[in-house]
């Protein structure tokens, strides 16, 4: 019962690891995302469809089925779908679903077995409960957009909805676990999952370097608080990062860009000493980068033992050796039109016994409806018929 990113991103690593997911949705309109286009997917003839790429990106391996929970019938069958499920993962907003029977103190006793996991900005409990969440909210509050642009511009939220897949990620490992301990229990539980708290959770070192250091961290663009050199750095064609993780790389890198002597300099010959000199060493090491293309610093870099990469668009992303040969685009089967394929990111999970599967392409809205109603309530083309009528389903 989830939508946007965070839920649906969770439970599609759940389907891509072989959980047979059932999205509901409200019918008639469905998930949000489903309209937030362009771009959408394109039929043969270049046209484009009603499925936005956006609802494309986290809704593999799902089946959709319509349903209004906000009727009684809508309500009665969405028990009964539970009765058959092991796990019901939501994103309402905290309390909503109790408004139909459907909160977790509702199904516990009637479903000790059953996990379910609610996803929403601010979590069930605290001050901030009530109020919907967002990615954006999160990224602002959660503190990651004070780390984020260059030092002198405006804060920057990451490039993608960050918080929310986060959020998701730390969902899905949280199911799995939950899913582990019913094993030797036979006990199901709550799991309240929020944007913030992961948003914070995920600072990681910076929220460390603040904790133990009782300075905020500031803005350092694409620079490293703790590495340098670690930055984005211009060539002559095109920009370029170095990543100089250690001290004998950062030789190596001075060694092969003609200024040994830099590596030799007291100011510079420790990472330690080069952080609190970045703003000495960095202009000079991009006055020298500068100076020759991209794929000179890269082919030479790496023969020496340098980490490094060009910074690609998203084209030559998906054009790169590396990227193909670990098969990180599919294409499947769309149910829109015949002959209709759509392009997807694989899962990046490889496991040599148990591999994720791409098995359903994105659903259209409704699209296994009688499906599920059929095959886990056993329902009648009548009981099915009667239910659209009553624009339950």
């Amino acid at each position: 019962m989830t939508r946007i990113l965070a839920g649906p991103s969770c439970t599609q690593v759940l389907g891509d690891l072989g959980a047979d997911v059932i999205k509901v949705e409200k019918p008639g309109s469905g998930d949000d995302t489903r309209r937030w286009g362009p771009p959408y997917l394109r039929d043969n003839a270049g046209n484009d469809t009603s499925e936005a790429a956006y609802f494309l990106a986290t809704n593999r391996n799902k089946r959709s089925l319509t349903l209004d929970v906000a009727k009684p019938q809508g309500q009665e069958i969405a028990r009964r779908l539970i009765a058959q499920c092991d796990v019901l993962v939501e994103n309402f907003k905290t309390g909503n679903l109790a408004r139909y029977s459907l909160g977790y103190s509702d199904l516990s006793d009637e479903y000790p077995g059953l996990i379910y996991c609610s996803v929403t900005g601010f979590g069930q409990t605290g001050p901030y409960a009530p109020r919907p969440g967002y990615d954006f909210l999160a990224q602002a509050m959660g503190g990651i957009m004070s780390l984020t642009g260059e030092p002198n511009g405006t804060p920057n939220k990451v490039g993608i909805g960050i918080a929310d897949m986060m959020c998701g990620m730390y969902s899905c490992v949280s199911i799995l676990a939950a899913l582990r301990h019913r094993d030797t229990t036979k006990e199901g539980q709550h799991i309240d999952m929020a944007l913030l708290d992961t948003q914070v959770a995920w600072l990681n070192y910076e929220a460390q370097n603040y904790l133990v250091s009782g300075t905020p961290p500031t803005r350092v663009g694409n620079a490293h608080p703790n590495i340098v050199p670690y930055d984005a750095c211009p060539a002559s064609d095109g920009y370029m990062i170095i990543a100089a993780g250690n001290d004998r790389q950062f030789r190596a890198f001075c060694n092969f860009a003609g200024v040994p002597e830099l590596a030799d300099n007291p100011d510079f010959a420790s990472n330690d000493k080069r952080i609190r000199n970045r703003t000495e060493l960095m202009p000079r090491i991009k006055s020298i980068t500068e100076k020759k293309p991209i794929q000179y610093w890269i082919d030479g870099l790496i023969d020496a033992g340098v980490p490094c990469s060009p910074v690609n668009t998203l084209d030559r992303v998906f054009e790169d050796p590396q990227i193909k040969a670990r098969k990180m685009r599919i294409e499947m089967d769309h149910p829109i039109s015949e002959g209709v394929k759509v392009p997807l990111v694989a899962s990046p999970i490889k496991m040599s016994a148990t591999p994720p599967s791409h098995r359903l392409p994105p659903p259209m809205l409704g699209q296994h409806t009688e499906e599920v109603l059929r095959a886990l309530l056993d329902m009648s083309d009548g009981e099915i018929e009667e239910l659209r009528r009553e624009d339950v389903i």
